[in-house]
């Protein structure tokens, strides 16, 4: 089920560009309220060489453009800028999207020059969704990308997205996982994306795991007998190849082996 994380608390239609409400308030007083405009979404090169971006982020411009109006409380704040007419306000008030929007699917190789989403409609509606379009999927693209890249270059081996810790906001981190997945993660370490966009939630222990036990073959020990049939340990606690290796090959075959299973890694 699609869902857009910040509409519970904030309209995003006010998201916009302040100068995109003012442009809007002039066509409506100079007679282009119904003129019709297209714009095309596009970018004009790939960094370092790439060779093409991954599309990401469609979803969530949907969800936004389903649910694109202004409140009162907007009709209000706009209101006491002392800028705007009724009339427009007016409009405002009963604003409905009707523009048409096409964007190439998510996942698919996007290239310089092309239009990746194009939006045709009443000039004053397709200046207003500018900065979401752009947000919603410069953001997501720019990590499925990146992930896209790495994933290529570990060549069949799985790639995990946990990198929620230094997002720029929650927001970030939930849409940057489900855009890795996209890219070709395998899963995410943000239980959140797992719940609300179904990217498989993945992980093993912290170092704080081996260090609560008296020693680190404990610690393997007990999360081996907890979680064999997905038995992942961290070996850099103390010392990788002295003590990490030794006791998690140790685990995997007092604990592991009799049981039927294979350690996960």
């Amino acid at each position: 089920m699609a869902q857009n994380l910040s509409n519970d608390h904030i309209n995003l239609t006010m998201l916009t560009d302040f100068y995109e409400i003012t442009m809007a308030n002039g066509y409506f007083t100079n007679g282009f309220k119904d003129t019709i405009g297209y714009f095309d979404m596009f970018f004009r090169k790939v960094p370092d060489g790439g060779g093409f971006a991954i599309m990401a982020g469609v979803e969530q411009l949907v969800n936004y453009l389903s649910e694109l109006s202004f409140t009162q409380e907007d009709i209000d704040y706009l209101r006491s800028k002392h800028i705007f007419r009724e009339e427009f306000l007016d409009y405002l008030k009963n604003f409905k999207f009707t523009c048409d929007v096409w964007a190439v699917p998510e996942g698919t190789p996007i290239f310089p020059g092309e239009p990746i989403v194009t939006v045709r409609g009443p000039v004053i509606q397709a200046q207003f969704v500018e900065t979401m379009v752009l947000l919603s999927i410069n953001h997501q693209s720019l990590i499925a990308t990146k992930t896209n890249r790495i994933v290529r270059a570990a060549d069949g081996r799985s790639v995990m997205e946990f990198g929620s810790r230094r997002a720029q906001g929650f927001d970030g981190a939930i849409y940057g996982a489900r855009a890795a997945y996209i890219g070709g993660c395998v899963g995410t370490a943000c239980t959140i994306s797992d719940r609300r966009f179904g990217v498989p939630a993945l992980g093993t222990m912290a170092h704080s795991w081996v260090q609560l036990f008296d020693s680190e073959y404990e610690a393997f020990k007990a999360y081996a007998e907890e979680y064999p049939h997905n038995c992942t340990l961290l070996v850099d606690t103390y010392n990788v190849l002295k003590s990490g290796v030794p006791n998690a090959i140790r685990v995997f075959n007092e604990v592991l082996v009799p049981q039927g299973f294979r350690p996960a890694g």
